[in-house]
């Protein structure tokens, strides 16, 4: 019988990499904490409506790519693809426009996205998600792009660039829509020299096919017109504070005339942030503002912006540029037995050496005493507990500094502080 793999376009995240997760995520709660968020929990599922509704029927996402089943209860269900949505759902079933605004949200976990698996892209992959409810003023939009700035910062990631647009607004985006219809129609090749998926977007999404990222569609709108040129007198205040604040914060910024993101919530400033160690794939944030969302998905109006990042390209980009992510968590004693008593005896020994904050393992596999120490040292304990016939008899506890090579005998009753304050200096 064959044995079961893991589906394609997932993965297991072993303990070699876990601890390089845990690692970011403590760097992005530190920062939330620092930035004002507070951490929300979300369903991995919700109504398919949600997503159809506010990221948008002609999206690749919502066309291509959800996970999408129907329940029991003859409901359509969808493992959610973005984390945006549901916080906004979140926000308007709690009732969050009682309280003070705005209001910060942030949150981390699995999304589903049946993609072409590659470096960096699973069909399951984690995403960190930032979130400002209830303000439209830009400086919100600011701050959004400042905190994922400063997680990277916190995190050594160097050679950071923001690449930033306006997408417009209801009032202005259709003014852009028909010049960039135009701009195709008279172009050579027209709307034929487009892909099909592009052919289609024409009348129903034409902003979709600047992010197209076949060759011959992103030829063809090379020269095409710029959305920031069709913005409104709203738009083009609200694009040129956010511009100014960037410059204030010293961030290295580059309008890109083609950025119009992947969803059609977005409004106003859409913006990603390049670090260059991914080839193609070189974006580790991507985020903007959505003022509409809320109403797409039943609510009443409630403007937000925010910015999403996922956890498997911030390792990847990590590694490419060699920062330090932390060190991988380390046993600190090992306990070493001869015997069956003896392992009874360091079962006892482990729980008290574990309950003063000591990370504490021991042999279940009755190996010889040679190869419990060999096994010691190859996961890099600092200090091994022997306790062998000599030390049952005597009561006293044989403790070996690995780093030292300094072996005592230690009595029993005070083992659990005589290490604990070893360690200590250790660490000095």
């Amino acid at each position: 019988m064959e044995v079961i793999k893991a589906p394609r376009g997932t993965r297991d995240v072993l303990g070699d990499e876990s601890w390089k997760w845990a690692h970011v995520l403590d760097v992005c709660r530190k920062t939330a904490d620092d930035f004002g968020y507070s951490e929300v929990l979300l369903p991995i599922f919700e109504h398919t409506e949600l997503f159809s509704r506010g990221i948008g029927d002609t999206t690749d996402v919502v066309e291509k790519e959800m996970y999408t089943f129907i329940d029991r209860g003859d409901r359509s269900i969808t493992l959610r693809p973005e984390l945006t949505a549901s916080m906004v759902r979140s926000y308007l079933e709690h009732e969050m426009r009682r309280m003070p605004q705005p209001v910060k949200l942030w949150s981390a976990g699995p999304m589903f996205r049946y993609e072409r698996p590659q470096k960096g892209r699973y069909r399951q992959f984690w995403q960190i998600d930032f979130e400002i409810l209830g303000v439209s003023n830009p400086m919100s939009d600011l701050e959004t792009i400042d905190t994922s700035m400063e997680i990277y910062r916190r995190l050594g990631l160097t050679n950071l660039q923001v690449l930033t647009n306006s997408v417009g607004c209801p009032k202005c985006r259709p003014v852009y829509r028909e010049a960039l219809k135009s701009f195709i129609s008279s172009s050579p090749g027209g709307l034929g020299g487009l892909c099909e998926t592009c052919q289609g977007r024409f009348d129903r999404n034409p902003l979709r096919i600047l992010d197209c990222k076949i060759p011959r569609c992103k030829e063809l709108t090379e020269s095409a017109p710029s959305m920031i040129d069709s913005l409104c007198d709203e738009c083009r205040e609200h694009f040129d504070s956010v511009t100014r604040g960037l410059s204030r914060i010293d961030a290295d910024v580059r309008i890109d005339n083609r950025l119009v993101r992947g969803l059609d919530y977005y409004t106003k400033t859409a913006y990603e942030i390049l670090a260059g160690e991914l080839g193609s794939q070189n974006a580790v944030c991507g985020g903007g503002r959505y003022d509409n969302l809320s109403e797409a998905i039943g609510g009443p109006h409630v403007p937000g912006v925010g910015f999403a990042s996922g956890i498997e390209r911030i390792v990847l980009t990590l590694e490419g540029q060699g920062v330090y992510i932390g060190k991988k968590p380390e046993i600190d004693v090992y306990i070493v037995t001869a015997s069956v008593d003896a392992a009874i005896e360091a079962s006892a020994l482990a729980h008290e050496l574990r309950s003063v904050g000591l990370a504490v393992d021991l042999d279940y596999a009755r190996r010889a005493m040679k190869a419990q120490m060999k096994h010691a040292s190859s996961i890099g304990a600092s200090f091994v507990c022997i306790i062998g016939g000599d030390e049952m008899a005597s009561g006293a506890i044989g403790v070996k500094n690995m780093k030292s090579g300094e072996q005592m005998s230690v009595p029993r009753s005070e083992t659990a502080a005589r290490i604990a304050s070893w360690g200590e200096e250790m660490v000095k």
